[in-house]
């Protein structure tokens, strides 16, 4: 089945960002076209041939000899390892770009290169905490999710960014309900998966023992799941967080909803550190990113790595054509 080609926002072009989309595309080419929405300048250099495509359907004729950019005007160039507040209008005005495509069916997907917030703050007043809520806003929609994904695992957290001494209180039952709702719901419509099968972990130890090391196994997380598996959903728990990601355990699963952030990323990580991507589930578009930030200690080094830009790519496609079917 044909699909659009994959859009890829260029992100923070003082990072990784430009070298990894060159070598992803030294490893990719024809075989799975995208596109990078950015100035052209900004990815020469890498030993790749670079050429300005006019629309997004172009990418499948160039994506064989070159690596296609639609281009998009940057005031300052980009000096590796410095962020300059400058660009920080055309970073936002590349994602919006994206975003706009994609909701048009021009890409079948957008996969985003990592962005430096603070830059984007000081240079554009850019009043979001990441890219998430960003694509949030330009979607309209007002709850989206958070997945990590490998081929080992896909693994939710339901807080995310909340300092630990805060998750207790960030929990609720409908944000609890919303995160496992959206979880089955793209595993349906985005990896295929016919009836989808959710493991839930508690929060504390023990899954809190019967309510001797935490209550809120009993008062919170049990009682939603009673109400999910009422509609029909296959989620068990909450189970111990400390023996549900080896391999027997995964095996059950085709998800697993975390509590907090910690307890959600450090089984990825360890299962697949570099091949890891994260998936913004809830959109009415694809996204994937690679799980990792800018890396500007390495920028302009030629050290960076492309596995997981490789990886978020890959799984777009993937995604693009789960949801085509």
């Amino acid at each position: 089945m044909s699909t659009a080609p994959i859009a890829l926002s260029s992100g923070e072009p003082a990072g990784i960002g430009p070298e990894i989309a060159a070598k992803a595309w030294a490893e990719l080419g024809a075989r799975l076209p995208f596109f990078v929405i950015g100035d052209p300048a900004h990815f020469a250099g890498f030993g790749v041939p670079v050429e300005v495509i006019r629309t997004a359907g172009d990418a499948d004729h160039v994506a064989g000899h070159a690596l296609p950019v639609l281009a998009q005007e940057f005031p300052a160039a980009a000096v590796p390892g410095c962020p300059n507040p400058a660009n920080a209008q055309a970073v936002i005005d590349v994602i919006a770009t994206g975003v706009d495509l994609v909701m048009r069916g021009a890409a079948s997907a957008l996969c985003t290169a990592p962005i430096h917030k603070k830059a984007l703050k000081d240079g554009a007043g850019f009043p979001y905490p990441g890219h998430t809520e960003y694509l949030a806003h330009l979607a309209g929609v007002d709850r989206v999710v958070m997945m990590l994904a490998c081929d080992a695992l896909k693994v939710v957290p339901t807080t995310i960014h909340n300092a630990l001494a805060d998750v207790p209180g960030a929990l609720s039952r409908a944000l609890l309900m919303d995160t496992i709702r959206i979880t089955h719901a793209a595993l349906r419509q985005d990896f295929g998966v016919d009836a989808p099968r959710i493991a839930v972990t508690g929060l504390n130890p023990h899954a809190g023992e019967g309510g001797t090391m935490g209550g809120e196994e009993i008062a919170l997380i049990t009682p939603v799941l009673e109400a999910l598996r009422a509609e029909g959903l296959a989620v068990t728990g909450p189970h111990s967080a400390d023996t549900m990601f080896h391999a027997e355990a995964r095996a059950g699963y085709d998800a697993a909803v975390a509590m907090y952030h910690d307890q959600a990323l450090i089984p990825i990580k360890t299962l697949d550190f570099a091949g890891g991507v994260n998936v913004t589930l809830g959109l009415p578009f694809i996204r994937t990113s690679p799980d990792h930030g800018t890396a500007f200690d390495i920028a302009g080094t030629g050290k960076a790595d492309p596995t997981s830009l490789i990886a978020a790519l890959k799984m777009a496609e993937k995604m693009a054509r789960a949801r085509a079917a």
